[in-house]
């Protein structure tokens, strides 16, 4: 028989998970707490128990641990890079999909796009040997977060059904001349 605490973890985590697949599927407004408790077949009164208000729930929902860019050479950065584009395509964590779908129409969304993207943006920047180095790290971030919208929620044909490798392989060569790799 389980304790209080852990019937307290348990059923966080489960409003957790409910409002992480709510939050990807619907985005922020569409999603209620109403929606979530449902899902999560509790009373809306204890989601707002533990987590106080929609934005802090989706804030929860959405926080994510995904591995930074290490940076080093245009060459390491840009292999990083096309690493974790091929992790995103073959698994994209469901708290990437509740901040992509929401990030249109939700401030805090937006602003959790720009803020994860920071570090990444700042390593990128750093390896370019370039005096455009800045909008080149922008521009590579901008088609990561394109080609991954565009597999996982647009759903675009060929894009969705395609292998990771070959969408690397063939995003290759623009990221390493993005990043001046291939000077």
């Amino acid at each position: 028989m389980s304790t209080r605490a852990e019937q307290r973890r348990n059923t966080e985590a489960r409003i957790l998970a409910q409002a992480r697949r709510l939050f990807a599927e619907t985005g922020y407004d569409r999603t209620t707490i109403r929606a979530v408790a449902t899902a999560a077949e509790v009373d809306p009164g204890l989601v707002m128990h533990y987590f106080g208000s929609k934005e802090k729930l989706f804030a929860r929902a959405t926080e994510r641990g995904t591995p930074p860019i290490r940076g080093g050479t245009p060459e390491q950065v840009a292999e990083q890079l096309l690493d974790l584009l091929r992790s995103s395509l073959a698994d994209e964590p469901v708290e990437s999909l509740a901040v992509l779908r929401s990030m249109l129409t939700h401030p805090e969304a937006a602003h959790e796009v720009r803020a994860a993207s920071q570090d990444h943006f700042g390593r990128i920047s750093a390896a370019i040997p370039d005096d455009h180095a800045d909008l080149r790290a922008a521009v590579v971030s901008a088609v990561l977060i394109g080609v991954a919208i565009g597999r996982h929620l647009i759903k675009l044909d060929h894009l969705a059904d395609a292998d990771p490798d070959q969408i690397v392989e063939i995003l290759g060569p623009s990221i390493r001349s993005l990043t001046k790799a291939d000077d």
